[in-house]
């Protein structure tokens, strides 16, 4: 996003890559809150959702990697 540029004026690639990279963050996060948590329940969210389906999870995290990518060069524009 330039200067004043709201969410209604990104396209739908924004908006998608936008809405990967927070389920991605929040994927992380709980993550990271279920290693020092003490317990050893998985909190990944892809995998207990996808784990049946691993090749779809791989490409949900590959989704996120990109889009993640994507913001990172469009936010250096």
């Amino acid at each position: 996003m330039k200067g004043g540029e709201k969410m209604e004026e990104r396209g739908a690639l924004a908006w998608i890559a936008s809405i990967l990279v927070v389920i991605g963050a929040l994927n992380w996060g709980l993550v990271g809150l279920s290693s020092f948590s003490g317990i050893s329940y998985n909190w990944d969210l892809v995998a207990l959702i996808l784990g049946s389906i691993p090749w779809l999870a791989s490409i949900v995290y590959l989704l996120v990697a990109l889009s993640g990518i994507w913001l990172l060069v469009k936010l250096f524009k």
